[in-house]
């Protein structure tokens, strides 16, 4: 049965291939010649994808090691908003070797029948027409659709993939997700190419923007309230003013090509002197303003940086009560408290055991703890053991010597432990550890010595957050986890909330969506903000920013309503201010009153009753500002 429907297949290339077929797709048609013509391959033949070996593989991922931490979130998000079953999210290198795949435990097997493993070798030459193959060769995004593969073996598959470009137009990656249900249609493949798309443009984005981290950035678009989404135009340029690189967005608005640009004086495309620009900058760079190309076209502008001097106008801001941390909101009492306490031990070289369920923030947490400590000026590493398969997670942790193993690079590798040293090694999901390496991980922490895979004892200073949503002591008891490593990690046990338990859920709503807003106003209005914070959210803060990230994608007119939610968060029961903790009834009393009277804060406050000193204090209190103002 399978030979029939390989002849057939096979066929059916030859006949569309060779142009006998005027019905056919061109770009499949290209695809199947290059096959046939270019890389001389059978469409019935059934051999496996050539695979990686071990140290090539980890050399391939230590060298996109930035992009895949920047995709893991990404893809985990992604997998979700595709509902996860039947779908696999791959990530690959510029050569289509799978670095990463993110599908459900009991699906992998299907997907590793289908030839989807870590490693695996998808480009058009090895495996002929398929989305991750293709896509590397027509550098834009598309979907392969079951038939529409090359090789008949692959005719199970649907692939959507999409291309992910470095700051310098090269490719970097590819993104993609393959299902192998029977029952995907074509036309269903259009809400899955668009969220495959936006995804990796947040890959290109976030990449770009921690690619030139130290580096003056210049975010623009033709609307000001798309700077900061992922259509907007990049340019990063250096303390001269020489233009270092643009992404394809800013070409675009532009108009230029990127060799005319690159190395250039910004002042050269832009109608203003370079001082006048960099008083213009600031640390988020949230506000935009008004900014004319030389060509007399206007845009709107956000830099990214300190402002070579300040200006006159921008009044010192007031004191508040407890420092912000970048990339976390801490407005719960009871985070607060475990935050200050994960702190103080933390300083003192204690190790800190994260507990909480998946999506609530423990990578956040960590690396805010990191930031607020002593360390914050090193680095800070983070390893999840449940997304490195076992096979490789000895190597990344631990490293080896060159010539170890057969595939090992000549220098050998550094592993996790040795990038850390100096600074914090974030281990997450450590109740997924394998046992063997438990042992030598235990060992690292009581000597304070890393030994490499063929390699000899070296110093290592480095501090250890662990992080889990499992029951470790539960582990323990089975056999799973070793009870001395269990203790040796937990030196204080933090406890974060489900998203469903914080006290701070509106406070932590408006940060969220300031945060994906990018400097874009948006706001949610009663309804729709109600539904939201009414909401159970399963897959907590990861799943609640990932849809305000969709909203603020698709947000045209700056507000979003109740219609614009997803459908099971427009039937959530909504809370009225009374039953709503004493905190966030009060936040919402503010926020009622001031939409009423349009943000005039004369009028709001006689509205309220209190004088404008306490209605800017309790604004300040719980972090209110109106965004449309900035």
């Amino acid at each position: 049965m399978h030979n029939d429907h390989f002849s057939r297949h096979a066929q059916q290339v030859l006949t569309v291939a060779h142009g006998r077929d005027p019905s056919s797709d061109p770009s499949i048609a290209r695809s199947w010649l290059r096959c046939l013509e270019d890389y001389h391959l059978d469409p019935a033949q059934t051999i496996a994808p050539t695979v990686l070996e071990h140290g090539r593989l980890l050399e391939s991922r230590e060298r996109l090691q930035q992009v895949l931490h920047i995709a893991g979130s990404e893809m985990n998000s992604l997998h979700q908003q595709l509902s996860g079953a039947g779908h696999a999210v791959l990530l690959t290198d510029a050569r289509g070797v799978i670095l990463n795949c993110v599908t459900a435990p009991s699906e992998r097997k299907i997907f590793e029948r289908a030839g989807l493993w870590l490693g695996a070798d998808w480009s058009e030459a090895c495996e002929g027409t398929n989305g991750i193959g293709t896509c590397l060769v027509e550098r834009q995004s598309l979907t392969i659709h079951r038939d529409e593969h090359f090789r008949g073996r692959h005719t199970g598959l649907t692939c959507s993939a999409s291309p992910v470009f470095d700051p310098h137009g090269d490719l970097l990656a590819v993104l993609d997700v393959s299902s192998a249900r029977e029952a995907v249609s074509r036309q269903s493949q259009f809400h899955t190419m668009a969220l495959v798309n936006l995804s990796a443009k947040m890959i290109e984005s976030c990449y770009f923007l921690r690619h030139f981290e130290n580096h003056w950035l210049l975010r623009f678009h033709l609307q000001a309230e798309s700077v900061g989404l992922f259509s907007e135009g990049l340019l990063a340029f250096d303390g001269e003013g020489r233009v270092c690189a643009v992404n394809q967005s800013a070409l675009n608005l532009l108009g230029q090509l990127r060799g005319r640009l690159l190395g250039q004086p910004v002042e050269a495309f832009f109608d203003c002197s370079l001082d006048q620009l960099l008083e213009r900058a600031s640390a988020n760079a949230t506000a935009s303003w008004p900014l004319r190309t030389r060509d007399g076209r206007q845009l709107f502008a956000a830099l990214r940086g300190q402002a070579r001097r300040p200006s006159a106008f921008v009044a010192k801001p007031a004191a508040l009560d407890r420092p912000r941390l970048p990339g976390i909101c801490l407005g719960d009492p009871a985070l607060q408290e475990e935050f200050s306490k994960a702190l103080r031990v933390f300083e003192r070289d204690v190790p800190l055991l994260i507990i909480g369920e998946t999506g609530s923030g423990k990578e956040a947490f960590a690396k805010a703890v990191h930031q607020a400590s002593q360390r914050a000026d090193k680095v800070f590493v983070a390893l999840n053991c449940a997304a490195i398969p076992e096979s490789l997670i000895e190597s990344e942790l631990f490293g080896y010597r060159g010539g170890s193993f057969t595939g090992a690079r000549k220098e050998g590798m550094q592993g996790k432990l040795q990038q850390a040293d100096g600074g914090t090694l974030f281990l997450d999901e450590i109740g997924d550890m394998p046992l063997a390496l438990q042992t030598r991980l235990l060992r690292v922490l009581e000597d304070r010595l890393v030994v490499p895979l063929g390699g000899e004892p070296q110093a290592v200073n480095v501090r250890i957050i662990s992080a889990t949503h499992r029951n470790l002591l539960a582990r323990v008891q089975d056999g799973s986890f070793r009870e001395d490593l269990y203790y040796r990690l937990n030196g204080l046990e933090v406890g974060l909330p489900p998203l469903r338990e914080r006290s701070d859920k509106s406070q932590l709503l408006d940060f969220l969506l300031a945060e994906e807003a990018g400097g874009q106003s948006v706001r949610l209005e009663p309804a729709a903000r109600q539904a939201l914070l009414g909401f159970a959210w399963p897959g907590n803060v990861r799943q609640l920013r990932t849809v305000l990230r969709t909203l603020v994608a698709l947000c045209d007119d700056g507000r979003v309503g109740l219609a614009d939610l997803p459908v099971p968060m427009r039937h959530a029961p909504a809370q009225t201010v009374a039953e709503l903790p004493l905190e966030d009834a009060e936040r919402q009393t503010l926020l009622a009153a001031l939409e009423r009277q349009h943000w005039h804060m004369t009028q709001t406050a006689e509205h309220l009753g209190v004088s404008r000193n306490t209605l800017y204090r309790k604004l300040r209190k719980h972090g209110i500002a109106r965004l449309a103002s900035l």
